[in-house]
């Protein structure tokens, strides 16, 4: 199934890989969302855009020299560049593309180097007007910059040093004793501002690690780290939204015999029971099945593009390969069995509630009728199910997935 989510390429180039490189023990799905963040919008690249333009076209009107009108030419080809790799980006994402995130940072650094270029050339031209006007531009952007980027501070910091560090050989040019304050200036700000940037950059990775532990633990079982009734929920929840999707099948199962290991050996014993079988049930599984365990001993599966004749003939597999032996501390085995309801989506539910309602009608059938069984809905399984989604205290998952 195909996230709805914007994706954006890393980048692959040795230089633009070591500007957007988010620092020392980012998780990839962190460094995937700081890549994204560095594409940003399209109004907030506009409104930099459009006050660059504006800054070298009143200056390259009013001197009217060679300079002036390179950098206002520079400054139209490099925003009218990025304003198409950006939008290329931006559509090649939310289709799954490959993005141009290389070409995306160097047209960056590229616009920076012209914001520098046009303060070293209005310092140099003598007209204290244009070369204030140049200067403050400058300035202006390099709070943007580090703001926007320091998902990448290196990157940040390059910007930094291209658009504002100009000003300091400007400052020598123009022969003016008074600007020689810039040398002091200028360093401490780019300093300062980069330092922000790193900053920034580490509070900003704390606290997406911070949320994704919490949503793991929102969303998954502390015992097993398979999901919990709230990450099911979500999932199937998901896979009922996509349009298009092939059929797939929701597995109700839970343990037979397994009340017996927690009164004889100890609760702690049937915890690692419950961990054995989480492992084998995603040993016996395609990578990237949905595993959850409900609570006590009771697991659902969500298994993708299956037909009945399959699903039925997985929930074989899973009761084959729960039923062998467990071995427990003290070199003592214990054995447990399954049971295994099955509804197939679309064919016994168009929600959450319809299809937890019959598989879980389903394994009750199962486990009628002798144990260690799978049973697949019938009509009368949909009809039990319904009968039971009307009682006031469903059993099971419906109360939450209602």
């Amino acid at each position: 199934m195909q996230s709805n989510e914007a994706l954006y390429s890393a980048p692959s180039w040795r230089l633009t890989r070591w500007l957007a490189d988010a620092g020392p023990g980012a998780p990839d799905d962190i460094r995937a969302a700081l890549i994204a963040q560095l594409h940003g919008s399209l109004p907030v690249f506009a409104a930099g855009a459009v006050n660059t333009i504006a800054v070298a076209a009143v200056i390259a009107a009013r001197k009217q020299t060679a300079p002036f009108i390179v950098w206002l030419v520079m400054e139209i080809a490099i925003c009218l560049a990025r304003l198409l790799v950006l939008a290329s980006a931006h559509r090649k994402a939310r289709e799954h593309r490959p993005t141009p995130t290389d070409l995306h940072l160097l047209l960056a650094v590229a616009w920076s180097a012209s914001v520098g270029f046009g303060a070293i050339a209005s310092l140099a031209s003598g007209d204290w007007v244009v070369a204030m006007l140049a200067s403050l531009s400058a300035a202006a952007m390099v709070g943007g910059i580090c703001f926007r980027n320091f998902g990448a501070p290196r990157l940040a910091g390059t910007m930094i040093l291209l658009s504002l560090g100009p000003i300091i050989p400007g400052a020598a040019l123009a022969g003016e004793p008074l600007f020689y304050i810039v040398y002091l200036q200028v360093p401490m700000y780019l300093a300062a501002m980069t330092a922000a940037a790193f900053r920034l950059n580490r509070m900003l990775i704390a606290t997406m690690r911070a949320e994704r532990e919490n949503s793991h633990r929102a969303h998954h079982d502390a015992l097993t780290g398979l999901l919990n009734r709230a990450g099911l929920v979500e999932a199937l929840g998901t896979r009922l939204a996509a349009r298009g999707e092939p059929s797939f099948a929701v597995m109700f199962f839970d343990l037979d015999n397994f009340k017996p290991i927690n009164d004889t050996f100890g609760h702690a014993a049937g915890d690692e029971v419950l961990k054995a079988v989480a492992a084998r049930v995603r040993r016996v599984l395609p990578d990237g099945t949905v595993v959850a365990r409900m609570g006590g001993d009771e697991f659902v599966v969500l298994l993708d593009g299956v037909a009945p004749e399959m699903a039925r003939e997985t929930g074989h597999r899973l009761i084959a390969e729960v039923a062998a032996s467990y071995e427990l501390s003290g070199e003592v085995r214990a054995g447990v069995g399954a049971s295994v309801g099955i509804a197939m989506s679309p064919d016994h539910g168009a929600d959450v509630a319809d299809l937890l309602a019959v598989a879980d009608a389903a394994l009750y059938e199962a486990k009628s009728g002798g144990k260690s069984r799978c049973c697949l809905a019938s009509v009368e399984t949909n009809l039990s199910a319904l009968r039971r989604l009307q009682q006031s205290e469903p059993r099971g998952p419906m109360a939450s997935a209602a």
